[in-house]
């Protein structure tokens, strides 16, 4: 199979490139083949479509050869009936089916058995776990101590905070009493 793809003549007229994306986007839906702005440029990267890349103040943008998008069309169309077809009848897959279904034999399960693991009869591989749960329990406790410290230190906080709300509110004066002087200083 040659996948050298057909060039375009350095010399080639670049009047022949008039096509936006857009306008080839409606070329294929008319077609009956829609599709999006970016598989033509897909398309246009690949040399599927004969096309020029422009620099406009917007950045680049594809104009395409009219007759490429028609012999894209035309050969997307000559392919695809093979690839995507579905409305044809496979005849003899229906006819073993149909066999088949007369044989005495069971039908195969889709998938294998379910079989449990082999057990690990290597001791350093059971040493080294029974090590890790060793040392993840002796985490947990140290875990543990230190939450059990934080709360009390939390509770401790609290007592102290409500201590120290209790003489505020002693200290405060009366609302209809004039406020006492700072100490030091006299009336």
């Amino acid at each position: 199979m040659n996948d050298d793809k057909s060039r375009t003549a350095a010399t080639s007229d670049d009047s022949d490139f008039t096509l936006t994306i857009e306008e080839a986007l409606e070329r294929y839906s008319r077609a009956g083949l829609p599709r999006t702005p970016r598989s033509i440029q897909r398309y246009c990267a690949k040399g599927h479509l004969d096309c020029r890349r422009i620099e406009t103040e917007f950045g680049e943008k594809y104009l395409i050869s009219p007759a490429s998008v028609v012999k894209h069309i035309a050969y997307i169309e000559e392919v695809r009936p093979v690839a995507t077809s579905r409305d044809l009848t496979r005849q003899v897959a229906a006819t073993v089916a149909a066999n088949k279904g007369n044989s005495a034999l069971p039908p195969e399960p889709a998938t294998s058995r379910d079989e449990s693991r082999p057990v690990a009869a290597d001791a350093r591989y059971v040493h080294r776990l029974e090590g890790e749960n060793e040392f993840l329990r002796r985490q947990v406790s140290v875990k543990d101590d230190q939450i059990k410290d934080l709360t009390e230190r939390a509770r401790e906080t609290n007592h102290l905070i409500a201590g120290l709300q209790r003489l505020l509110l002693l200290s405060r004066p009366e609302s209809g009493d004039p406020p006492a002087p700072p100490k030091g200083t006299e009336p």
